[in-house]
């Protein structure tokens, strides 16, 4: 009897050694992940990182690409990407991805009165100066916010301006300007820039109230 006493205790001591490292081991991770790790932001080429401050609220500088110290669970960084990104309009995109950046095949009614589709793709680029603003103002999903119903709008706007024809071959250089100079109007005062617009595909679909 005695010695199976002892057997339980001996068995009992090992349990709660066991128990014992487990919650250390439990408890230095949770300080490597979460603690330690939380001082530094790695900010990779091609990226700043925006810094939001409980005190403070979100930074006006930037940190660019490199290794930075922050302090843990008081500011919180986000990275945005500065590289130029394509917008591309097409078939292809899965709109149930409302942050993702581009869009589907986008109906206009051209100035003829016909119904077109328009592909194409736009080259943007966030401003690096202004992505505090664009945090503390628009957001992290400015996609969503601005740049798709703007370009939806302002190609059905130009759209509407020229003649099917004109559209599809005559004028197309013509337009992808314009649509570039009207989108700019309205991004970059928001932080966004413009580099280019191209047209890729465009189809005449039967005249409206034919």
């Amino acid at each position: 009897m005695a010695e199976k006493n002892k057997l339980e205790e001996d068995n009992l001591s090992r349990i709660k050694e066991n128990m014992a490292d487990s919650l250390d081991k439990i408890m230095y991770s949770f300080v490597v992940e979460d603690v330690l790790k939380g001082f530094f932001i790695t900010v990779p080429p091609g990226y700043v990182a925006c810094v939001y401050d409980l005190g403070r609220g979100v930074l006006k500088k930037v940190l660019h690409p490199g290794l930075h110290l922050k302090i843990p669970f008081w500011q919180r960084a986000k990275l945005f990407n500065t590289q130029t990104l394509e917008y591309n309009i097409s078939k292809d995109f899965n709109a149930e991805n409302v942050r993702a950046l581009g869009d589907t095949p986008i109906g206009a009614v051209s100035l003829d009165n016909r119904n077109i589709q328009i592909e194409g793709t736009m080259l943007l680029r966030l401003d690096v100066d202004q992505i505090p603003y664009i945090w503390q103002n628009i957001g992290e999903d400015f996609v969503e916010k601005i740049i798709r119903p703007t370009i939806r709008s302002r190609l059905r706007m130009i759209a509407s301006l020229y003649s099917t024809q004109d559209i599809i071959s005559l004028q197309r250089n013509q337009i992808e300007v314009a649509i570039k100079n009207e989108l700019d109007r309205i991004f970059h005062p928001r932080g966004i820039h413009v580099e280019n617009v191209l047209l890729c595909e465009i189809t005449s679909q039967f005249k409206k109230n034919e």
